[in-house]
């Protein structure tokens, strides 16, 4: 197998009948509009090949295909996939489809992985022109971060109104069928849909240019407002090539450090770390933190804010935190893995990659509990399940932790930890994620024989230990701060600003 970086294992139908999940109106469903650049026109024998191969794959390996959804509404929607691949389609077809599948399946991990394609895919459906700036959905209205391009009334908090004269309330519940999250955590799902830099691709740059098929040679036209109350104006925005806003953000080297660490006031530390996807990265992180905390523990007391509000998850960088944070043994959330198979059938194992041959056979640590899962063993380090293990020096001061709807993986179970043991104070909006459970750990990327469309795999279902029902919901942070247009507009950070008020009127 070629070397690849799986730089994140991430990953809208859950108010809308199972046809709605699938034909979107408003949306160019699947061979109604002609778009550019489709790509090849896959046989419908070869598409219904492939969407036999995704279904024993989920069916077999996916510990939380009917975690939120009934077997008979999962049965449905692959009914309703052979449905829609029973003729010819394009690349860009079938891509959309498979995206809708895994999408209404609610697992923030399932979906056709951007960074995990191969060449074809992600030169013919992933690099298309996109638009010239960044923004954010504030209560469902898009409102730009930054422009990349200089064109006046395009800035730093002008509202758009509309994109090619469709509303932006149209294109956001168009794409919502695309956008993955656990369960019903509907702002993970518009989170996901917003663009704000953080990789090279972002849902809404993959999804908008496939839903919404246009000459791509040609501007955009935007209506604006550049401020509340201000008059609506129309605005040509020329569209930006893919690898360009990329440039323009700058891409890390995979041995180089993505965090920062500052002082923003005396005795206030402000720990950056827009990602914990560190799985082939060079970096040394684990040093890089004890000697962190040893700096910190040499100042004394004082407060320390860790930004998370871009990390969706990666490595467990966050039990390397909670080391630091505790005097003793601090217990996980309390859940079982489980897993769905022992060993993986043989038919599936020449479409399948990974970056651990032990995850093709899980042996002695996958133990049957008769009813369609194993429990798995493999990561508990304690008699009584997984502990994160204190490290000297412990941090003594407070703990600030920002968050939102980003923070969905890894980020939401040290959230979700800090919260519980009460070891500093969640400041932002509710994470992403789900407390009734989400999958993680471990992963296949299913290479689908036909289209070569690739979808992940998780292949470990959290299941939590509760006395009773949990909310089907993210975790809601201990201060709720949610930015504001006049925020965005004005550059400040609302969540930080919160956090600095607070500290000052601690230490009067």
């Amino acid at each position: 197998m070629q070397a690849r970086t799986w730089r994140r294992f991430w990953a809208f139908a859950a108010t809308t009948t199972l046809l709605a999940a699938f034909v979107v109106p408003g949306v160019a469903a699947a061979g109604n509009v002609p778009a550019p650049a489709t790509g090849r026109l896959i046989p419908a024998a070869d598409l219904q090949a492939d969407a036999a191969v995704l279904r024993r794959a989920y069916e077999t390996l996916h510990p939380g295909l009917y975690r939120y959804r009934s077997k008979a509404q999962i049965d449905d929607a692959f009914a309703a996939l052979d449905s829609e691949l029973a003729r010819d389609r394009t690349l860009a077809d079938a891509y959309l489809a498979i995206a809708r599948l895994t999408t209404f399946i609610q697992c923030g991990h399932t979906y056709p992985n951007f960074f995990n394609q191969g060449e074809e895919v992600e030169r013919t459906l992933l690099q298309r022109p996109r638009i010239p700036f960044a923004f954010r959905w504030l209560d469902r209205r898009m409102v730009v971060t930054r422009a990349y391009v200089d064109v006046p009334g395009l800035q730093r908090g002008t509202e758009v109104l509309s994109i090619d004269g469709r509303p932006v309330a149209a294109i956001l519940e168009g794409l919502l069928p695309y956008s993955r999250a656990d369960g019903g955590n509907d702002a993970k799902r518009v989170s996901n849909l917003e663009v704000q830099g953080y990789g090279r691709y972002e849902a809404f740059d993959v999804y908008f240019p496939l839903a919404f098929p246009r000459d791509e040679g040609s501007p955009f036209v935007l209506e604006v407002r550049t401020s509340p109350g201000a008059k609506v104006r129309s605005l040509q925005v020329p569209a930006l090539a893919w690898d360009k806003r990329v440039a323009t953000e700058g891409t890390p080297r995979d041995d180089t450090n993505p965090w920062s660490y500052a002082e923003v006031a005396p005795g206030v530390g402000l720990l950056s770390m827009p990602t914990w996807a560190l799985y082939n990265s060079k970096f040394a992180w684990e040093p890089y933190l004890d000697q962190l905390f040893s700096r910190l523990d040499a100042k004394g007391n004082g407060d320390l804010i860790i930004d998370l509000r871009a990390n969706e998850g990666g490595s467990s960088v966050g039990d390397r935190i909670l080391a630091h944070l505790t005097t003793s043994g601090l217990p996980a959330e309390p859940i079982v893995r489980k897993t769905r198979y022992r060993k993986v059938p043989d038919d599936l194992r020449p479409m399948l990659e990974t970056w651990d041959r032990t995850f093709y056979d899980w042996g002695d640590s996958a133990v049957d509990l008769g009813d369609g899962f194993y429990r798995l063993t493999k990561y508990d380090n304690d008699a009584e399940g997984s502990v994160v293990r204190a490290l000297s020096p412990r941090y003594s001061g407070r703990v600030w932790v920002l968050v939102g709807a980003v923070n969905s993986s890894a980020t939401f179970e040290f959230a979700a930890t800090v919260q519980r043991h009460r070891l500093g104070t969640l400041v932002g909006q509710a994470t992403g994620g789900n407390q009734r459970g989400i999958t993680g750990g471990a992963f296949f990327f299913l290479r689908l024989p036909k289209s070569h469309i690739e979808t992940d795999v998780p292949l470990i279902g959290q299941f939590p230990i509760a006395a009773g029902p949990l909310p089907d919901a993210g975790i809601e942070p201990d201060v709720y701060v949610q930015p504001r247009l006049e925020d965005i507009a004005a550059g400040r950070d609302a969540e930080l600003a919160e956090v600095m008020r607070r500290i000052k009127v601690s230490r009067r």
